[in-house]
This record gives structure tokens, C-alpha cells and sequence, in this order.
């Protein structure tokens, strides 16, 4: 799939995403959508834009600061596609869903959390 979001979208993601680290809270997929104005279809846009700046963050031996967005439902993980991103970028290895995968998250948004990103000039 291939989307295009604006700077400006781009900026805003990573600013509320650092908002979130800084303020040490998750963020729901929702309210990013109403945060951000993103093109349609905006979920596909936004599940875009998180697996990019995961493959941006691993390429960087960084945590993935797209572990910080979770679904509104009683997990409180993320959704499927991004268990699925972090497999494919090898930092994950397991089922998406049960006490493995919610452990696996619970270790890496603590690890966002004291990371200090640098700027990120690229998109």
C-alpha cells in the first residue's frame, strides 16, 4: 500500500507521539485520527505512516515509538498489523494476541519511554 501524508501530518504525528513519551501515556488510534487531519482513508493512512517510522526506528536500533498508539478495546495493545510490522522488522516473535505479545509491548513502550529521540530529518 502506498499513501502520502503532508510534513505537516508528518510533524504532527511525531510531535504527538513525543507528547505522549514525554507525558509517559499511550495513545489510542482514535484519537490520533482526530488529532491529525489525514487523508482518506484515514486509518490506512496512520497504520502507514506508524509502520514507516517503526522501519525508520529499527533501522536506528531505536524502540519503536509506534508501540505508544493502542487499540480503545480491552487489551489495550495495539492492533494486529503492528505486531505483525515488528515481526517483519525482527523485534517480535510470537502471536499477536496473549500474555507474550502484551509483554513484548509492555517492554518496549517502557523503553520508549526513557529514550531520547534524536530529530528525525527524513521522511
Amino acid at each position: 500500500m502506498s499513501v502520502r501524508i503532508s510534513r505537516q501530518q508528518w510533524d504532527g504525528l511525531l510531535g504527538e507521539l513525543d507528547h505522549a513519551r514525554r507525558q509517559r501515556h499511550l495513545l489510542t488510534y482514535r484519537a490520533l485520527l482526530e488529532r491529525l487531519e489525514l487523508p482518506t482513508p484515514a486509518m490506512q493512512t496512520l497504520t502507514a505512516a506508524l509502520e514507516y517510522l517503526a522501519m525508520i526506528d529499527a533501522r536506528a536500533d531505536q524502540p519503536l515509538r509506534s508501540s505508544l498508539v493502542i487499540s480503545q478495546g480491552a487489551s489495550r495493545l495495539p492492533r494486529t498489523g503492528f505486531f505483525e510490522c515488528a515481526e517483519k522488522l525482527g523485534r517480535f516473535c510470537g502471536p499477536s494476541d496473549g500474555v507474550a505479545a502484551a509483554s513484548w509491548h509492555a517492554s518496549e513502550v517502557a523503553r520508549v519511554f526513557e529514550y531520547i529521540y534524536p530529530p528525525t530529518t527524513t521522511t
